[in-house]
């Protein structure tokens, strides 16, 4: 890429692909993810009850996604566990976050200092991932972009995919969590990832691996690190989504996102003309029964005139028969 040659940034992407990522960015992936799952609502109360269960938990947060990849290429799903090393560490890392005396790991990590570090890391592994299983993907369908879309995105999160089969390791069951159904930031990042990446291998886009590795390195980590510096958690490509949504997905004008005139459901519609024809009749059952009322008020009046001039006669009369 011309642009990447003129600001020197070449010998940097061809640096930056031929990184080791064990053991110090690895490290960075297992300590973020752990204490991620440490976060959970009631993860610490089963790392008390059941260690085992625990450290199942935090093995999917570290391989998951390689197990995933591993399931839908039709491979052996314990086949990342054969890694003794990588387990081993995953497993040290594990036990420090969850027992560690005093917390003395957790909190230190949990230092915004050295969580941004940590967490700029991860997201260097993220780029290793999804660029492994689309290659992986690749070697095996080269034709299959969707394929390869697939599995790159499976590897480089799923971790999150599989959170819901996570959560039943831990006794919770929560389907409205899965991210099919509201994808969070990192899910959303890896698609597109895997996406570019397999554009790239099926030469679809004119770049070189090296330099988009860098470019989508970049563009993660920097990201990544302003929402966690601003503690917001919105998306970046939240007014994108939101465009296309109104779109091509609720069936109004296509002119409707972009003028923002969009017209309420018609369910809404008949939802207001039943609340009109509602308290239409009620206005009318309250007339009637009004009306109803009406003849008893004026009945009861007459009774009452009735009564006093009867009254007033037998006033009269006794009056009269005194005076006689």
């Amino acid at each position: 890429m011309d642009l990447l040659g003129v600001l020197h940034l070449d010998e940097l992407s061809r640096g930056l692909a031929n990184l080791s990522m064990f053991p110090y960015f690895d490290m960075a992936h297992y300590m973020v993810s752990i204490m991620a799952l440490r976060e959970q609502p009631g993860a610490l109360q089963v790392s008390r009850v059941s260690p085992l269960a625990c450290w199942f938990s935090s093995m999917l947060f570290c391989f998951g996604g390689a197990v995933l990849s591993g399931i839908m290429l039709a491979e052996p799903p314990v086949a990342p566990l054969t890694n003794s090393t990588s387990v081993l560490l995953a497993s040290v890392i594990w036990y420090l976050v969850f027992y560690c005396p005093m917390d003395l790991v957790y909190c230190g990590a949990a230092l915004l200092p050295l969580r941004l570090v940590l967490s700029g890391m991860k997201e260097v592994t993220r780029t290793w991932k999804v660029l492994g299983g689309v290659t992986q993907a690749h070697s095996k369908y080269k034709d299959s972009l969707l394929v390869m879309i697939a599995i790159g995105w499976a590897k480089g999160a799923g971790g999150g995919l599989i959170s819901n089969f996570e959560q039943l390791v831990r006794g919770v069951w929560k389907p409205e969590t899965n991210e099919l159904l509201k994808m969070s930031y990192p899910t959303k990042i890896t698609l597109i990832g895997a996406v570019l990446f397999a554009l790239q291998q099926t030469h679809y886009l004119p770049l070189q691996k090296h330099h988009l590795m860098l470019l989508y390195t970049i563009f993660t980590v920097v990201n990544k690190s302003r929402m966690m510096l601003t503690g917001s958690s919105a998306s970046p490509f939240a007014a994108i989504e939101s465009a296309i949504y109104k779109t091509l997905f609720t069936g109004y004008s296509p002119y409707a996102a972009l003028t923002g005139e969009v017209k309420k459901p018609c369910t809404d519609n008949g939802t207001i003309d039943r609340t009109t024809s509602t308290a239409t009749t009620k206005e009318s059952g309250e007339t009637r029964a009004a009306g109803r009322h009406t003849p008893v008020s004026a009945a009861k009046g007459q009774s009452e005139s009735l009564k006093a001039k009867e009254e007033s006669e037998n006033a009269e009369t006794t009056n009269c028969k005194k005076t006689n």
